[in-house]
């Protein structure tokens, strides 16, 4: 068994706290007429071509035209994206900074689109300063799971998938990652992944 000595993360979910939930709640009091408007509207689905290189106004434009009972919702989504991060999530943070002091090389591998990508630099300065690099779906045109973003980060970032923790929150980028050859983590709360770390050697029990 290869010992790990570097880790790559995914930063949604796992990082950062992003809901489309902590904008629209206020905006859709209603939770079925929101659930429905999230899921069937502005659904992961259409969230995730935005990931892959889409472009975010003009996906926002053709999918309000589609929907114009719901423009003005649709429109929302773009104007005031911002408001749908929370803030980073403690516990996995913390750990973070921990391997970043006891210096573990840590990447990271992010489906978030290229116009927004802005907003997360902007708000969040953890991610100039604990990662060696980062790759971000939207700036690719190509999104987890699609094995062809893992093949990118493992040249680019001359990554050993066999050394290499990857830790996301989505079932389907964790077995494509499998399939790469990284060890992974499916992400489920800091806690889980403080004891997986320690597993590997990279964190305190």
């Amino acid at each position: 068994m290869s010992t790990v000595t570097t880790v790559l993360f995914d930063l949604g979910g796992v990082l950062i706290d992003w809901n489309p939930n902590h904008l629209f709640t206020e905006i859709i009091p209603d939770d079925a007429e929101r659930q429905y408007f999230l899921t069937e509207i502005c659904s992961p689905a259409w969230n995730h071509e935005m990931d892959a290189g889409r472009s975010v106004p003009e996906s926002v434009a053709t999918l309000a035209g589609d929907h114009p009972d719901h423009a003005e919702l649709i429109a929302i989504w773009w104007d005031r994206w911002p408001e749908m991060l929370g803030g980073p999530i403690p516990g996995t943070l913390d750990l973070a900074r921990e391997m970043n002091e006891a210096g573990v090389p840590m990447y990271a591998l992010t489906n978030w689109a290229a116009e927004t990508w802005p907003h997360a630099v902007a708000r969040f300065d953890f991610l100039t300063t604990l990662f060696d690099d980062i790759v971000v779906s939207g700036h690719e045109g190509i999104a987890k799971p699609d094995p062809v973003i893992f093949e990118l980060v493992i040249e680019r970032f001359d990554l050993d998938p066999p050394t290499t923790l990857f830790i996301d929150d989505v079932e389907a980028n964790i077995a494509a990652a499998d399939r790469a050859g990284f060890v992974t983590h499916r992400f489920t709360s800091p806690g889980a992944l403080a004891q997986a770390l320690a597993s590997h050697g990279l964190a305190a029990r």
